[in-house]
């Protein structure tokens, strides 16, 4: 939730008490205090006053929103943000955009019916204990507030909010809570309450899948996960409720409280769209789903469950629809290594490695490389445990241990499906680790994963599963490692006077930072959250297998030389690459220090 006083974006700030004005707001005294207030000039009021001569059921901000306010000092014309804001300096009342991950719907019916909220153009966003924040468009018709203070037996304490806001949160915020009313009064059985009862589970008595009330929660919660950029769903079974948690960005956020017996129905509603076993609850289980977002875009989920101590828990991981398309500059590789990796994935023949930990957007990398290799004069063969995202251009098969279909069988079998690229989802063991190479040896370009820290260490980790030194030289073109970090929110990062550039290079030794420096931090704002950061971007550290390398690559190799020569052949550390978005004011160095290993040669 943000708030703040408003003020006119090119007027002084207002502290003074709101005019003696009651009532409805009407667009001709609206015009008249944008005179007042040096906004408009007088021929623009006059010009506005004909446009807007008839009478409309609209509210009198949108009507001079559409109108186009053109302001007396820049020309600019106002956006209903901007005149929202102002009439909120006017009023003498903080200026409110919701973030709806704030607000606890479940409570607001408690406050005020949906019927006395449009009535009145208000809204509750928070209920505290002494004192209910209620957003208005109409800061100045106040005769229903001493009523709701009555009712609630708390303060009220007024904020302004856009009129398009104000409706499409009334509508959206009611809509959820009716729907989380209607699935529990359907039925009053709660979900099982402790561990012993998980031997029941398959004979607990649920909420029906198919209530209009849980498809219509269900379907909220999709759509507002989209609307999020949430990457994870996570239905959590608790003690006493169960909880809807968001990952944005890396982070999880709770975004709503259930009844048990409705989290239940929701989960059931899930899997039954999932094509799983809905009475089966008492072992894991996977599943995929295809829907729409708000855009039209069709988008991909996949679905996990798990038995825990006070009942089944499910995730769903939201798969971006535009992730596998993205260039490289948008995946957030430097001009430097964008240049080194497309050099090295154009070779014929070979295995190309991709390193870091789970979360650090491996896939979205390999995703993005193979579909532009991906034309009609290739084939390409995928072997994944789970296969990540559906790709029309690619042949993808899923590794399915229970028929005895693992990485190494699965790729024996691609061998003889005619392939030129292929990409298995992570090398695990020996025996895929060879069928890789040999792979790469009969003329095939072989993608694969690594858990490895850093480039460097996938060399020695292949040689820990047991893959001699000699095959590494002849097969392996290089190792990408990657990390993700959180970019900072452009909408209200602020350039940082006090950053210790000494700091940096400490961080970085023995390597120094020249050129231009702009070094950002973040604040916080309603686009991001209040948590000063809107979405992520990669760091790559690029290791090519040159001749100098191989030398290097012995049965007993020293991993801080095959370190050394790697950048000497061009490679930037995971660090370095850091370093480069924190001066290029991308990310922070906390972030940075956060994701990325230290540097030791």
């Amino acid at each position: 939730m943000s708030t703040k006083t408003a003020a006119s974006p090119a007027s002084p700030r207002r502290t003074a008490a709101a005019p003696a004005f009651r009532g409805r707001l009407d667009w001709r005294v609206l015009v008249d205090w944008l005179r007042e207030d040096g906004i408009v000039a007088p021929a623009e009021a006059q010009r506005i006053g004909q446009r807007l001569s008839a009478d409309s059921v609209q509210h009198p901000l949108v009507r001079l929103a559409h109108v186009g306010v053109q302001h007396a000092v820049t020309g600019k014309a106002l956006d209903l943000e901007a005149l929202t804001e102002w009439l909120a300096g006017r009023a003498g009342l903080e200026y409110l955009r919701i973030d709806p991950l704030k607000v606890n719907v479940a409570r607001i019916a408690d406050v005020m019916s949906i019927s006395y909220a449009e009535r009145r153009r208000a809204l509750p966003v928070q209920i505290g204990t002494h004192e209910i924040t209620i957003a208005t468009c109409e800061p100045f018709d106040t005769d229903w507030v001493a009523e709701i203070e009555s009712h609630t037996r708390r303060k009220i304490r007024l904020v302004v909010i856009s009129p398009n806001e104000l409706q499409r949160y009334t509508t959206e915020f009611y809509t959820l809570a009716k729907s989380v009313r209607a699935a529990q009064k359907s039925g009053e059985v709660s979900g099982p309450a402790n561990f012993e009862q998980l031997v029941e589970l398959g004979k607990s008595k649920q909420l029906d899948a198919n209530d209009a009330g849980v498809v219509q929660v269900v379907d909220w919660l999709w759509q507002y996960a989209f609307d999020q950029r949430a990457s994870d769903i996570h239905l959590e079974p608790r003690r006493e409720t169960g909880a809807i948690r968001f990952r944005i960005d890396g982070v999880l956020h709770t975004v709503y409280q259930l009844p048990l017996s409705v989290m239940a129905a929701m989960i059931s509603r899930v899997k039954l769209l999932g094509r799983m076993d809905v009475v089966e609850k008492r072992r894991p289980l996977d599943g995929r789903i295809k829907t729409r977002n708000p855009a039209g875009e069709e988008v991909e989920m996949r679905l996990s469950t798990l038995p825990t101590a006070f009942g089944e828990k499910l995730v769903m991981r939201i798969f971006d629809p535009q992730s596998s398309v993205k260039s490289l500059e948008a995946l957030g590789f430097a001009a430097h290594d964008a240049q080194r990796w497309e050099q090295l994935v154009a070779q014929p023949h070979g295995v190309i490695l991709v390193t870091g930990p789970t979360g650090s957007g491996k896939t979205t990398t390999l995703y993005s490389t193979l579909k532009r290799l991906a034309t009609d004069e290739v084939n390409v063969c995928t072997i994944e445990d789970p296969i990540e995202m559906i790709e029309p251009a690619f042949n993808q098969t899923q590794v399915q241990p229970q028929l005895d279909l693992n990485f190494a069988n699965g790729l024996r079998a691609l061998m003889r499906q005619d392939p030129d690229i292929i990409m298995v989802g992570e090398v695990r063991d020996l025996e895929t680790a060879e069928m890789a190479i040999q792979a790469a040896l009969t003329g095939h370009l072989v993608f694969t994963t690594l858990h490895t820290n850093d480039a460097a260490s996938a060399i020695t980790r292949l040689q820990d599963l047991g893959v001699p030194s000699y095959l590494i030289n002849a097969t392996v073109l290089g190792v990408l490692a990657q990390r993700l970090v959180r970019t900072l929110c452009p909408h209200c990062k602020q350039p940082d006077e006090e950053f210790k550039r000494e700091m940096l290079d400490e961080a970085i030794r023995p390597w120094r930072m020249t050129g231009s420096f702009r070094p950002y931090k973040p604040v916080g704002c309603i686009e991001c959250r209040m948590t000063g950061f809107r979405g992520r971007t990669g760091l790559y550290e690029l290791l090519t297998v040159s001749e100098a390398l191989k030398a290097l690559i012995t049965p007993a190799p020293d991993l801080s030389r095959l370190r050394h020569q790697a950048t000497q052949d061009g490679m930037r550390p995971l660090r370095l690459a850091g370093a480069m978005k924190v001066a290029e004011g991308v990310t922070t160095l906390e972030e940075v220090l956060r994701a990325t290993p230290a540097w030791d040669t």
